[in-house]
């Protein structure tokens, strides 16, 4: 994968949580600098972390399955990008908090992250059936993460949620393009 590839699907992956911190942006009287950091740094590292680990089990049995690994690849992504477009569509079902602030504190963060980082899990696999350095991949989507999550704060406590479903529908689209351009690339087609 090129570094512009990368980049894309750094900003794919991200789009979970920026949605999520736009959420969070909402909740916060006044979302500072060091609130967006906080939240930017629970979702960039496991943004970052669950690529590892999926790159890890993936790689044990990788070379045994290199003629399909293309066809793993797409249908990760798709089934990841198609998952998310339809997810846009959704009415939010998060619960209202009646002026509450909510706490950036571990057992408040860790479910968040969790969730919106799964893909990347998924994408960790991918990775290792198409030999991408893991490093600076996981190293991009991190910072990437990082970033457009404290933008999400910053723009939830500005603007409200006027933009999450067009994030994630553009999350997902990426997502399914980028596989449907590795499934391509391998078929010679592009």
């Amino acid at each position: 994968m090129t570094f512009i590839e990368l980049f894309i699907l750094a900003v794919a992956l991200s789009m979970d949580a920026f949605a999520v911190a736009v959420c969070l942006g909402l909740t916060m009287a006044k979302a500072t600098v060091k609130k967006a950091l906080i939240a930017g740094l629970y979702f960039g590292v496991f943004q970052a972390v669950m690529p590892i680990i999926g790159y890890a089990f993936a790689a044990q049995f990788a070379d045994k399955i290199t003629s399909y690994d293309h066809w793993i690849a797409f249908g990760l992504l798709f089934f990841l990008g198609c998952k998310t477009v339809v997810g846009s569509f959704k009415k939010e079902g998060g619960k209202k908090i009646d002026n509450k602030e909510v706490s950036l504190s571990l057992p408040q963060m860790l479910p968040l992250s969790l969730a919106t980082s799964i893909d990347a899990l998924a994408v960790g696999i991918s990775f290792a059936f198409l030999q991408v350095s893991i490093i600076s991949a996981v190293s991009l989507i991190g910072i990437v993460t990082l970033v457009i999550s404290m933008i999400g704060v910053k723009i939830g406590s500005a603007f409200g949620t006027k933009f999450k479903s067009k994030a994630e529908l553009a999350g997902g689209v990426m997502l399914i393009l980028i596989g449907l351009k590795i499934l391509l690339e391998h078929m010679n087609i592009i």
